[in-house]
């Protein structure tokens, strides 16, 4: 096999036999393909697309290229959720622990920020002392001991999506259908989950700007995940603004302590309830959505969700003092605020440009070695259809390092639109339902 006649057939829209892309993807998973060739190879993925036996096959090499779990033993239902990425998403710190605390078992193998979006990783290690490099003994014994551990990928598991998810960060080869689905289903098919429940983000501020984009994605994963016996259901949700009041890893951290708490805001908590609804529903634990729904918000009123949260944090080592007092987390040493250049009101807002100003600020990875600071980030004070007044704050930057500070303020000052009149229509927070 020549990496670069692979290259040259996916860049002229040709399509790769299930051999060569398991070859393909044992190789640079092994060191013998430099980064450069397989950078060009996933570039020519983005532009051209792959079919759907071509994104099988990929799906199928990167699951195997490390170890598949199996939790059978273990009894109840196991079930995992993930998003495709959005700004200020710290869904999972909450409803992670929620399902866990209602009996259903919860293996979650997570990613870091990727592209403009945060990573539930980077937000764990926010908390000072969280391991999320467990191995894979140690992810079972936390699993058994409370029903919910929170890692990354190990060396074992789909190792050929841990290389190459780093290389699509910093290589402008995120927004790819194919490459997706791929890195999802291989994480999410070695958890030795029954079911699972995808977040897929669509708006502004996602890798699928549009909702028949976004859709067509959803059905891609749905099927991929039926077609290796699991239940999958996809929820298509709005990422035109940002999620919550936050974006940044301790900041966000701090948010989803709020709403275990039973506070925090309003779309954040809708959003949580839904998706552990759906968790409980496709875990056998309740007969309808609606009761999951309410289960979720029972275990967050009596704080059993709060409090296995707090067990998750010790037995993965961080520091459990910060479910208490969240003030504990990392804190920037500054701030600076944008301000409404006009009265009038929210229309709209470009909230890509805000996931990449809290990147630039140090919240995130423009290059594979790149370190984030966990305390910076932005906070939000304004929604769309809210009413706003000349110089009234619409955004926060918290930063200790001023150096790229003047990029970040143009960045958030250009990302909010103002108008005379109340916008007409606000986009729903869950746009439709996929293989319910």
């Amino acid at each position: 096999m020549r990496v670069v006649d692979l290259i040259r057939r996916k860049r002229d829209s040709g399509e790769l036999t299930r051999e060569e892309i398991e070859q393909l993807i044992a190789a640079y998973t092994g060191g013998d393909i430099p980064d450069y060739q397989m950078s060009a190879w996933l570039m020519a993925v983005v532009l051209r697309g792959m079919s759907r036996a071509e994104i099988a096959a990929l799906t199928g090499a990167m699951l195997h290229s490390g170890r598949v779990l199996d939790f059978s033993d273990l009894p109840g239902r196991k079930v995992d959720k993930h998003s495709t990425g959005g700004v200020g998403d710290k869904t999972s710190l909450v409803i992670a622990p929620v399902v866990a605390a209602g009996g259903v078992k919860v293996p979650m193998i997570s990613g870091r920020g990727l592209g403009h979006t945060g990573g539930t990783l980077d937000k764990l290690e926010s908390i000072p002392g969280f391991n999320v490099n467990l191995s894979l003994a140690n992810f079972r014994r936390v699993l058994e001991t409370c029903g919910c551990a929170l890692i990354g990928q190990t060396a074992e598991i789909a190792p050929a999506d841990k290389k190459i998810y780093a290389l699509r960060d910093v290589t402008g080869t995120v927004e790819s259908p194919a490459l997706i689905c791929a890195s999802i289903m291989s994480k999410k098919l070695a958890e030795g989950i029954d079911a699972l429940v995808l977040d897929v983000k669509t708006g502004s501020g996602a890798f699928m700007k549009k909702v028949e984009d976004a859709a067509s994605l959803a059905e891609l994963l749905v099927e991929t995940g039926n077609r290796m016996g699991k239940n999958v259901v996809a929820l298509l949700t709005d990422m035109n603004q940002p999620l919550g009041r936050t974006a940044g890893n301790a900041m966000e951290a701090a948010e989803a302590i709020e709403a275990l708490s039973g506070g925090g805001p309003a779309d954040l908590r809708e959003l949580c309830l839904e998706l552990a609804g759906w968790m409980f529903y496709l875990g056998e634990r309740v007969k309808t959505v609606d009761e999951g729904k309410k289960l979720s918000a029972e275990l967050i009123a009596s704080g059993h969700a709060r409090e296995k949260f707090r067990e998750i944090v010790r037995l993965q080592g961080g520091d459990v003092g910060v479910v208490d007092d969240p003030r504990r987390l990392p804190r920037a040493r500054q701030t600076l605020g944008v301000t409404s250049p006009a009265d009038g009101y929210v229309a709209g807002t470009q909230c890509e440009q805000l996931g990449v100003a809290c990147v630039v600020l140090g919240g995130g990875r423009e290059k594979k070695e790149d370190t984030i600071d966990p305390a910076v980030g932005l906070e939000f004070h304004k929604r769309i259809g809210d009413a706003v007044q000349r110089g009234e704050p619409l955004c926060t930057l918290h930063y200790n390092a001023g150096g790229r500070l003047d990029e970040a303020r143009r960045l958030v000052e250009t990302a909010y639109r103002i108008e005379p009149e109340e916008p007409k229509a606000i986009p729903p927070l869950v746009h439709r339902v996929i293989g319910a």
